[in-house]
């Protein structure tokens, strides 16, 4: 799996605070601990930054790049500010996240990107919103983002879709079918685009205590159609060790036997049956009941762990 580290996030308070104070320590150490643990790449959201682009841009990249050597991404709606970043790129080929389908942004960020030699990270998203449906997301790749870098020479190669994932609060219907645009994305096109996906956004506006378990079954889950990229928290143990049984197929423990049977079944395109599933385990019960309301079977509640068994 191929992580993009999401925690230099204009979201957090701590990143806003060490940005206003250009606090360079903050963000070297930052960096470094996600690429120690594991990251490949770096996700700088640093949001529009309206006023100050014109130096924040190149000074987080000459602040970053001082320290570790891994691809930057610039998460920002601020094409200035994300070419001020490019120009000042002087180590690993750089991402840009994100373009859409909206018609002014796919007319002018891929030119960045082929201008700087950036991979660009294309959102299935039109001018009309987000479709739900898995087909009217694939359709948004196969007739406007892939035909635009064809017609300005874009290596495919180096375009990354992102078919989106939603917060299970708010937009269950979501999640099922973004299982189901990554699975079709993977023969939409040959050889297909590299697939990517914001992993955490599925438990957005979820309690805290409940969100790891509901990152890392989704990430079985969207394993088990293809996906071998995304922007998650490289500092997540409990991820990564999750990620590590499916890709070594550790059947050691029976948790892990759970979530290998969950990814084959997934990638079948079968769904996980309860008599698959020790209720008398709670890790595993509640690993069941996350399935149900990522898989849109249950309605999601925040106490959706307390329920009764959901059969």
């Amino acid at each position: 799996m191929y992580i993009i580290g999401e925690n230099i996030h204009i979201i957090s308070e701590k990143v806003k605070l060490a940005l206003k104070e250009r606090d360079a320590k903050y963000f070297q150490e930052s960096a470094v601990a996600q690429v120690e643990a594991g990251a490949q790449a770096l996700d700088l959201n640093l949001g529009p930054r309206k006023k100050d682009w014109e130096e924040v841009f190149p000074w987080m990249v000459e602040t970053v790049e001082a320290v570790v050597d891994v691809p930057l991404s610039f998460d920002s709606t601020n094409i200035l500010g994300i070419e001020a970043g490019l120009k000042k790129i002087t180590k690993a080929q750089p991402i840009i996240n994100s373009t859409s389908a909206e018609p002014e942004r796919l007319e002018n960020v891929p030119l960045i990107a082929k201008k700087y030699n950036a991979r660009l990270v294309a959102l299935t998203m039109a001018a009309s919103g987000i479709p739900v449906s898995a087909d009217e997301r694939v359709n948004i790749a196969l007739e406007k983002l892939i035909p635009r870098m064809m017609e300005i020479d874009f290596p495919i190669s180096d375009l990354i879709i992102d078919p989106l994932v939603l917060t299970v609060s708010g937009c269950q219907e979501y999640c099922p079918e973004l299982v189901e645009a990554i699975r079709t994305l993977q023969y939409a096109w040959d050889p297909p685009p590299p697939i990517s996906v914001g992993l955490s956004n599925v438990s957005n506006a979820v309690p805290a205590e409940n969100r790891a378990l509901i990152n890392r079954t989704y990430c079985v889950m969207l394993m088990g159609v293809g996906l071998k990229m995304m922007i998650a928290n490289p500092l997540d143990e409990p991820l990564k060790n999750t990620i590590r049984i499916i890709e070594e197929r550790d059947s050691s423990t029976a948790v892990g036997r759970l979530y290998l049977k969950l990814h084959d079944q997934v990638a079948a395109g079968e769904a996980l049956a309860i008599t698959d599933v020790d209720m008398k385990d709670p890790e595993q019960a509640a690993i069941w009941k996350t399935i149900q309301i990522l898989m849109n079977k249950v309605i999601y509640a925040d106490s959706y762990l307390q329920q009764a068994s959901m059969a």
